[in-house]
């Protein structure tokens, strides 16, 4: 599925889920008998609705909160690593001319990395895996342990490279594995169960016109686009929301002979 549609297909769902227990509820006002829609009934009904309504706020919230800590997390460690790649290629300048292999090697991971995560003409073929540009990335490990250091100050700088390279390496595999889903779908299956079931009450209450139905598709909209930004959130390589490529795209501009 492309990646837009896949948020708007759940968050679609959801709006046609939510919008149908309305209506259902308004039809089903008409079909029960008038004592189990008294006043003693109502306020039971009201007082299960406001339980509900107070799960599924914690569950949206609970939600939210995670799906956009995920992303910040995600955007964060990208930084870090595009400034660890500054300052990799900076103290292998610093080594000479001899390390300019492993900067040009350097630079290679690092382009064919921004280009896969984030292709020049946004057309993404699929999504980041660990397995990709391993090639170009153990290339230039190896360039940098073969390096043959002559004086004490290029030992230092052979093994802080190494050092931040094997930092690289970790942030970035910890990155694409952070980079699964991390969503609960339970949580979700739970949460739409209860705002159907919320819906249901309100059409209890409402006699059907034009005002009522505009009112449903309103609230309808709001929790299924409440659901499209946590989808949203939760991909932060992939559709509307992915997180700018711009901090490597600067380090890639920085580095390189």
């Amino acid at each position: 599925m492309p990646e837009l549609l896949a948020p708007l297909a759940v968050s679609g769902m959801i709006f046609f889920c939510t919008f149908t227990a309305a209506v259902f509820g308004m039809v089903l006002r008409k079909k029960l008998p008038d004592d189990h829609l008294s006043e003693d009934s109502k306020d039971v009904i009201k007082l299960v609705m406001g339980l509900i309504a107070t799960m599924a706020a914690l569950v949206l919230g609970l939600l939210i909160a995670s799906a956009n800590s995920s992303y910040e997390t995600q955007s964060g460690e990208l930084q870090q690593v595009s400034a660890a790649i500054v300052e990799l290629d900076g103290i292998l300048a610093q080594y000479g001319s001899e390390a300019n292999d492993s900067r040009h090697k350097l630079r290679v991971a690092v382009s064919a990395t921004a280009d896969k995560i984030w292709p020049k003409d946004g057309v993404r073929v699929e999504k980041p895996t660990l397995a990709a540009n391993h090639v170009e990335a153990a290339a230039f490990y190896e360039s940098i342990a073969k390096l043959s250091p002559t004086t004490e100050a290029q030992r230092f700088i052979q093994k802080r490279a190494l050092e931040i390279g094997g930092t690289i390496r970790h942030t970035r595999a910890l990155m694409l594995e952070q980079a699964n889903s991390s969503i609960s779908w339970p949580f979700l299956d739970v949460l739409v169960y209860w705002l159907s079931m919320l819906f249901v009450g309100f059409g209890l209450f409402a006699r059907i016109n034009a005002t009522v139905i505009v009112a449903f598709v309103i609230g309808a909209l709001s929790v299924s686009s409440a659901i499209f930004l946590i989808l949203e959130l939760n991909r932060p390589y992939l559709g509307l929301m992915h997180i700018s490529g711009a901090p490597l795209r600067n380090a890639l501009a920085q580095i390189g002979p």
